[in-house]
């Protein structure tokens, strides 16, 4: 095993922090402002919840993991439909509503943090086999596909060829970071793939820069609090669009705690113990979601970036975050990232949907499910069908479950009632699924 730059607790010099944790910071900042821009919300207040979920993370886990939290991508689907999709301008119709199912994810986390403080973890995982887990994960990044190929070649509805262009130039310049690149820049193909694409647009003159000319220097961000910003009430439709999904993250949750305890030659199931990390991860979403911001998740960029520096002190994780908190308020740098254009999101979506769906079906491979099995085809094949196909359970309108989470509810209930449920390499499952934001 090669010797850590800095390991956990060891403190960097001042010019080594500063430099650092500007670049960790940077290598998830891609994905974490990518979030709110697919869903209508401030990528101000996400950076800003990120960098202060980071800060809880690292609190509630005795300073021991070296995680950052960002926004997670498995919630996009579920914050468009809570939300009631996106208006003309892309902006979010009614983010009250996601955010208190945000909150309630959070609320969620607690629970089952507790239970698992108890009881261990090894029942979830036998609830959530790869069988259940894998299907799911992959109608995250497929049920998303549409919307990334929309965003990529439309512009209000209509074809345009100029803006085609800066998504595919994107998603190459994507790919060839995730490809031939070996170092650092490989772990931020996200922020790198973006960069290009809006290099390129401002080049063909489809990047409008009035916003940032218009912008001063230092801006609070949007804030969206409940009871001031937007009436709440907690309907079940809410909730069951979130909560479910809740359950697939805490399996990634659970993935990347045992692939980054390997990475840094620690055991973090143990100590500070895995209920620690997710009730870490289910605070920073609910103060995330009550500040306005997307719900958050430990980061697998995060762990590509400790594996190739070799750099795991916590204190450039927590100079990252304090970064992130600070660049928030620089209102010329957040109206910047609202000029990007839609093609090139819908560029870089293309490649990072496309990753989720494939994850999962590594995850199907790597656990050597049987597909000669009848009971492993239904259970995938019904997943798959109903997420993707957008079905939904609409009993009135105060009571709704569709697309994902109807998915993962039912691919959960045949888990357990078919006949012939194997118990399967617990760790191994959980490793596997270390991919997805």
């Amino acid at each position: 095993m090669n010797r850590p730059v800095l390991d956990i607790h060891e403190k960097p010099t001042a010019t080594q922090m500063l430099t650092l944790s500007f670049q960790h910071m940077f290598a998830m900042f891609g994905a974490t402002i990518l979030v709110p821009k697919l869903v209508g919300l401030s990528p101000a207040i996400a950076l800003l919840t990120s960098g202060i979920a980071t800060i809880l993370f690292l609190l509630i886990t005795q300073f021991k993991v070296p995680a950052y939290l960002g926004s997670s991508f498995a919630f996009i689907a579920p914050i468009l439909i809570a939300a009631g999709g996106l208006d003309e301008n892309g902006v979010s119709v009614n983010p009250g509503n996601a955010m208190i199912g945000a909150m309630a994810v959070g609320i969620t986390y607690g629970i089952v943090s507790l239970i698992i403080w108890k009881t261990g973890y090894k029942w979830l995982m036998r609830l959530l086999p790869p069988i259940v887990v894998a299907p799911v994960i992959m109608v995250i990044g497929l049920g998303l596909a549409a919307t990334a190929v929309d965003m990529a070649m439309n512009v209000n509805g209509e074809y345009s060829f100029i803006h085609f262009t800066a998504a595919l130039v994107t998603l190459f310049a994507a790919i060839i970071f995730t490809v031939y690149f070996k170092n650092i820049l490989s772990a931020m193909p996200i922020l790198l793939g973006l960069i290009v694409g809006y290099i390129y647009s401002a080049i063909v003159g489809i990047v409008d820069f009035t916003a940032v000319k218009k912008a001063s220097w230092f801006a609070m961000p949007d804030f969206l609090f409940p009871g001031i910003h937007y009436e709440f009430s907690i309907t079940s439709s809410i909730l069951l669009a979130m909560v479910p999904i809740v359950f697939v993250t805490i399996s990634e949750h659970i993935g990347h705690q045992l692939v980054l305890g390997r990475v840094v030659n620690r055991n973090y199931i143990k100590d500070p113990g895995l209920h620690r990390s997710i009730v870490a991860d289910g605070l920073g979403t609910f103060v995330s979601a009550f500040l306005g911001g997307p719900p958050k998740t430990t980061y697998g960029e995060n762990i590509g970036v400790l594996a190739i520096t070799r750099v795991y002190s916590v204190y450039v994780i927590f100079g990252a975050a304090i970064i992130a908190i600070l660049f928030s308020f620089v209102g010329k740098a957040m109206a910047f990232i609202q000029t990007i254009p839609t093609a090139v999101l819908g560029g870089i979506s293309i490649l990072l949907f496309g990753i989720i769906a494939s994850s999962g079906l590594r995850m199907l491979v790597e656990s050597k499910i049987d597909f000669g099995n009848n009971r492993n085809l239904v259970i995938s094949s019904v997943i798959l069908v109903l997420g993707i196909g957008g079905a939904a359970l609409k009993i009135s309108e105060a009571f709704s479950v569709e697309g994902m989470a109807l998915a993962a509810i039912v691919g959960v209930i045949l888990n357990i009632v078919l006949p012939g449920r194997e118990q399967g390499n617990l760790e191994s499952d959980a490793a596997v699924n270390q991919d997805i934001a």
